[in-house]
């Protein structure tokens, strides 16, 4: 292994993967009333009940993306061992954390010149941004350079489609992604907005559904549009703390399509704050976004 690779919390990635494929991870970081927490400790396994019991309860939960001090001594370190660098960054979009990484990585170019020193927009985030962080991680396991791993995930981060829906519209409200008025007729009469992250990084609403089930039959009628040889892939599943409704997707997809690859994990605090309890997202490639 001649490079190694670094991501961020926002890639959402469980413990196993992170050992698996020796990957690192820089913490974007989170408050809760007058304490501030790391969204990812290596190591330590973090129980997050209490987190979305919390999210339920309405406080408020803010959120920021590492220093460039932090950045910095986890990427120097690597580069004092002599190993090249890829760097692969949540959105840009919705987030300073990749320019953050960004500037640590072009002070480290100007005294580590020898090394080689990539980093990778995925205009992505959660268990997309994890997908992408893993394939780049299964390529690099099959012996391939760092430039023709970069190069396959610039030609690809935006085939990594994003698809999810939340069940309670007061978190996108209070992260300005819907209005108050929108907020309060959604939860009177129901109705369940599909979204998915769109070409420049950004979310985007395509569609409301009315009714739970129905919007995690939105998802999956998304996956059939675009999905790049489905019953091959690996998927992924995000879920903020609502596991039966990320169980009930992922059987769909196994009978629709018989996808055998199917990654369900928990959303971690920074995405949390912002999507809330209820939400399930969904990740796969496709013909398009």
């Amino acid at each position: 292994m001649n490079f190694e690779i670094v991501t961020d919390s926002s890639a959402n990635l469980p413990d196993e993967l992170i050992e698996k494929y020796d990957l690192h991870i820089l913490s974007l970081l989170y408050r809760i009333g007058d304490t501030e927490y790391e969204s990812y400790i290596s190591g330590k396994k973090t129980d997050l009940t209490e987190f979305y019991t919390k999210m339920r309860n309405k406080e408020v939960i803010t959120t920021s993306c590492m220093s460039s001090g932090s950045c910095r001594t986890v990427f120097e370190a690597i580069l004092k061992k002599g190993q090249d660098l890829l760097y692969i960054g949540f959105s840009s979009a919705l987030s300073a954390t990749y320019q953050t990484g960004c500037q640590a990585l072009e002070e480290l170019k100007l005294e580590y010149p020898d090394r080689k020193i990539l980093s990778v927009d995925t205009l992505g985030a959660s268990l997309g941004q994890g997908l992408l962080v893993t394939h780049a991680a299964r390529l690099r396991e099959q012996g391939n350079s760092i430039e023709f791993v970069y190069d396959w995930l610039m030609e690809n981060r935006l085939h990594l489609c994003h698809w999810f829906t939340v069940d309670d519209l007061f978190f996108l409200m209070r992260g300005g992604r819907v209005s108050a008025s929108s907020a309060l007729v959604g939860t009177v009469l129901s109705i369940k907005p599909v979204m998915h992250m769109d070409n420049g990084g950004y979310l985007i609403p395509v569609s409301k559904v009315r009714g739970r089930k129905n919007s995690l039959r939105a998802l999956l009628e998304q996956m059939e549009k675009t999905a790049i040889h489905p019953e091959n892939q690996t998927v992924y599943i995000s879920h903020g703390d609502c596991l039966d409704d990320a169980n009930y997707l992922a059987d769909k997809i196994r009978e629709k399509f018989g996808t055998q690859d199917i990654l369900i994990h928990l959303i971690e605090p920074v995405i949390g704050a912002h999507c809330g309890p209820g939400t399930v997202a969904l990740f796969f490639l496709g013909t398009e976004r």
